[in-house]
């Protein structure tokens, strides 16, 4: 524990910053898994009970079990049977199912992009922390005895070296935190465009069998 707060110190004013940066990485990074992971769930759950009564051609039933609930997939399939509802083509349902999606994308994928963001900025964060640091370092060893400089250059050099070793560790985490919700996120929208088109065949199936 020593060894780790005497690194976090030596480094200087930058590794707060970056350990702000990092913390707020994370703390976007668990609040969007949790809504996503929320949002799978809601999504199943809604989708195991409207399935049937659309496979069943019970499409006034499913739409009124979409209008109850507020989740993604529930809004899709809402805009899909209100427009069969009134009477419009194939073509029709499935535009108004893709304005459906194209809704609630932005909300799926909303702060996602920002942890990358912050990855990038703390790696540039002990970057900067290191040239700064350099330039203090090269200041020191100008004013200090002949004898000193070679022994004070390399210690300084050592300390600026902090802050982009603790940018790197702070930025690749932040990374493959940006990658994992990714993969999740296009998870979930591939299931909703899997819902919608299973929605648009049980809708011709129903039209087909009435």
């Amino acid at each position: 524990m020593n060894v780790v707060v005497d690194f976090f110190q030596q480094g200087g004013a930058f590794m707060y910053f970056i350990l702000a940066v990092l913390v707020l990485g994370v703390a976007i990074s668990l609040e969007r898994l949790l809504f996503l992971s929320k949002q799978k769930s809601s999504n199943k759950k809604i989708w195991s009970y409207i399935e049937p009564l659309l496979k069943s051609g019970d499409l006034s039933k499913a739409r009124q079990a979409a209008d109850q609930t507020k989740s993604a997939v529930s809004k899709i399939i809402s805009y899909g049977l209100h427009r069969h509802a009134h009477g419009r083509r194939r073509d029709d349902v499935e535009v108004a199912m893709e304005e459906g999606l194209m809704e609630v994308t932005p909300q799926l994928e909303k702060r996602t992009q920002y942890v990358a963001v912050l990855a990038n900025i703390a790696t540039l964060l002990g970057l900067l922390g290191t040239i700064m640091g350099l330039i203090a370092a090269f200041d020191a060893v100008a004013k200090a005895n002949p004898a000193e400089k070679a022994d004070l250059l390399s210690a300084s050099i050592a300390v600026a070296m902090n802050t982009t070793a603790f940018g790197l560790m702070a930025g690749i985490p932040l990374l493959l935190l940006h990658a994992f919700l990714m993969t999740k996120t296009t998870e979930v929208i591939d299931s909703l465009e899997m819902v919608g088109v299973k929605t648009i065949n049980a809708i011709t199936d129903s039209e087909i069998q009435s």
